[in-house]
């Protein structure tokens, strides 16, 4: 696992032992940051159940202004440390330790990209998606990013939020959500 392009390019990073976290592979990362290349420079992102930071390292290594880390397990949360102190990339990051949900809902900024990459199995990307729509918590012309199994069905979102496209990767599914400018 490693960061593919921008200021800690080549950089490897450090994974969690066993089978509760599931990295991104490179090709599924590169596919996402393929999609939203021109929408990173200088935003605020979210890497919602961070489990290695990846994702939002590889934000920051691509000119984010900051990302907010969110994991709930102590082994995580540390990894993530280590991995942004290792890409010299800790000055536009915050890590949080706590549950996701509470901690989305405790937030008064707006987001411009939201990474969601959950455990499978379970109704926390659902839960999620609901949460972000609900707090409105995603900046206009955000995007939300989901990794999901292929054959999972993702909501559709009330406007002004709403489903982009979907992009397959083998056995992994990648959704993109937008939450679309308001008409003045």
């Amino acid at each position: 696992m490693r960061v593919i392009t921008g200021t800690a390019r080549g950089r490897r990073l450090g994974e969690l032992k066993g089978e509760e976290t599931r990295p991104t592979t490179d090709q599924v990362k590169e596919g996402i940051f393929n999609a939203i290349q021109f929408d990173i420079e200088g935003r605020r992102a979210l890497d919602l159940f961070a489990g290695t930071g990846q994702l939002g390292i590889e934000c920051l290594s691509r000119g984010a202004a900051s990302c907010l880390f969110v994991d709930q397990r102590r082994e995580a949360v540390a990894l993530i440390r280590q991995n942004l102190k290792h890409t010299g990339l800790e000055a536009g990051a915050r890590v949080v330790q706590g549950e996701a949900l509470r901690c989305l809902k405790s937030q008064r900024e707006p987001f411009h990209l939201i990474f969601l990459d959950p455990p499978y199995d379970t109704d926390l990307q659902e839960n999620a998606l609901k949460t972000i729509a609900d707090i409105d918590i995603l900046s206009e012309n955000g995007i939300i990013i989901c990794e999901s199994r292929v054959e999972k069905e993702l909501p559709a979102l009330s406007a002004p939020y709403r489903k982009d496209r979907s992009y397959r990767y083998g056995k992994i599914k990648v959704t993109l959500y937008r939450k679309d400018a308001t008409a003045i």
